[in-house]
């Protein structure tokens, strides 16, 4: 493991009480099928208690299709730690929700929006003291107004409140194991235009603050991996790592940051490499993505950095084709409430 890991400290039982919150995602997809799933384990699993945010009358109707024998209760986050061993406490959102597996309807959408600005709103007061998210589906909620070009988006501007909006900063991790891209959801062609000095050196400023704040790493090693093959040899092939990473590496390498690049991405992530250091930095979406849903394909975790709260999310989609089957898997969702668990124990 790298050098400066730091073991978590005990956390006073008065604040492991606050529940976490998660929203329920997409109505059709699997998010609340996990969500209450992992709620009937909750004992055998050992789960903190958590807020379940959604429409109370439909995942009663999808804990009855789905064979679950559990106990629903309406109660917001200062009661949750109280209900939850004997129901699984719901932030109720009004609406008309369907219980359509694999549907998508334009009356959830409402929902599905409310269910993360009210969980939001529940973490940015301390209500709730981290969230996860469920899976949503873009394209069922643009039909309601939805202007936002992902969840991440979403949840930075709502954690705004009026002000600046954050840089949110996506990484994907398992165990020791941490991913990041500079740029996410954008076509390979922009990528050479879109990486700049100034939103690498900001990535990196928010990683590195968020492995020392929120994963007590005191002081964390990131690898910036190169944009060309070969990290540019040296110019030879393409001037973007001689111009622009390199120059950004320096500045974090002045600032104190320790921080290596660019290096070849193609060496960087074999296994004993990528251990090294605990987090690689990389330049666009599948250079990072790759590698971590290679060697952990349903264990992964989706954590945003650079919020003022903690938000992690399993690392699927909504899975049409397993909703309301009771098939689909757990892994990555318990994997993404455990890690919202030991993020938030010293809060």
């Amino acid at each position: 493991m790298p050098a400066g890991r730091a073991e978590r400290i005990a956390t006073p039982e008065i604040v492991m009480d606050r529940p976490l919150a998660i929203s329920m995602g997409e109505p059709a997809g699997v998010g609340p099928d996990i969500a209450m799933a992992l709620y009937a384990r909750r004992a055998e699993l050992a789960l903190p208690s958590f807020c379940l945010f959604g429409n109370i009358g439909f995942l009663r109707s999808r804990a009855q299709r789905l064979g679950l024998d559990i106990a629903l209760i309406s109660a917001g986050p200062d009661g949750a730690s109280t209900e939850f061993q004997t129901a699984l406490p719901v932030f109720d959102i009004d609406g008309a929700v369907p219980d359509h597996p694999g549907q998508t309807s334009p009356l959830s959408a409402h929902c599905v929006i409310r269910s993360i600005e009210a969980a939001v709103e529940a973490t940015l007061s301390g209500a709730c003291r981290g969230l996860i998210t469920g899976p949503i589906h873009k394209g069922a909620l643009y039909h309601a107004g939805f202007k936002h070009p992902g969840h991440t988006e979403f949840l930075a501007e709502l954690c705004a409140m009026g002000g600046p909006t954050p840089l949110p900063v996506m990484m994907l991790a398992h165990g020791g194991l941490r991913a990041v891209p500079v740029t996410i959801h954008v076509p390979i062609k922009d990528v050479p235009r879109l990486v700049t000095k100034s939103l690498i050196v900001e990535t990196v400023r928010a990683v590195a603050h968020d492995l020392r704040q929120r994963f007590g790493i005191a002081n964390p090693q990131i690898a910036v991996a190169g944009l060309n093959p070969h990290a540019g040899e040296g110019g030879a092939i393409g001037r973007e790592d001689l111009e622009i990473v390199g120059p950004a590496v320096a500045q974090l390498q002045f600032e104190g940051l320790g921080v290596t690049g660019p290096l070849p991405a193609d060496t960087l992530f074999y296994p004993t490499h990528w251990a090294q250091y605990d987090a690689v930095v990389a330049m666009y979406h599948d250079q990072a993505l790759i590698p971590i849903k290679t060697v952990a394909f349903e264990d992964a975790v989706n954590v945003t950095l650079g919020l003022p709260i903690v938000r992690t999310s399993p690392d699927h989609g909504t899975a049409f084709d397993l909703a309301g089957t009771g098939r689909a898997s757990f892994k990555s969702f318990l994997a993404a409430i455990r890690m919202a668990d030991a993020m938030t124990a010293s809060q």
